[in-house]
């Protein structure tokens, strides 16, 4: 099934869900802080297992207490779609767990 690309505007709607996410050179990008790299490099690995579940996948930055994520869909020209939307979603849902802010 192909993907299409969303409008701005269809972005911006989505967005306004996703806090902390934003639109920034054509990917979806959000960093998150944790209190320490411990609880950075294990919110990394649960990313990872989504990224794997959905077969898409985030540029993904470890730093010392920071992670952060840039996506958007090769198959689709570099556009954001609504698989980098979901991948959003779920990672959002899974950061509180890691202490990610």
């Amino acid at each position: 099934m192909a993907v299409e690309p969303l409008t701005r505007t269809q972005i911006e709607d989505r967005l306004s869900g996703l806090p902390g996410w934003s639109l920034d050179d054509d990917h979806l990008t959000r960093t998150y802080r944790l209190d320490s790299h411990f609880a950075a490099a294990s919110l990394v690995v649960h990313v990872a297992r989504i990224q794997d579940e959905l077969d898409h996948h985030s540029e993904l930055t470890l730093g010392y207490n920071t992670v952060s994520l840039a996506v958007h869909t090769h198959s689709a020209g570099g556009s954001v779609t609504d698989r980098d939307v979901e991948l959003a979603r779920r990672v959002e849902a899974v950061a509180p767990a890691h202490g990610a802010r």
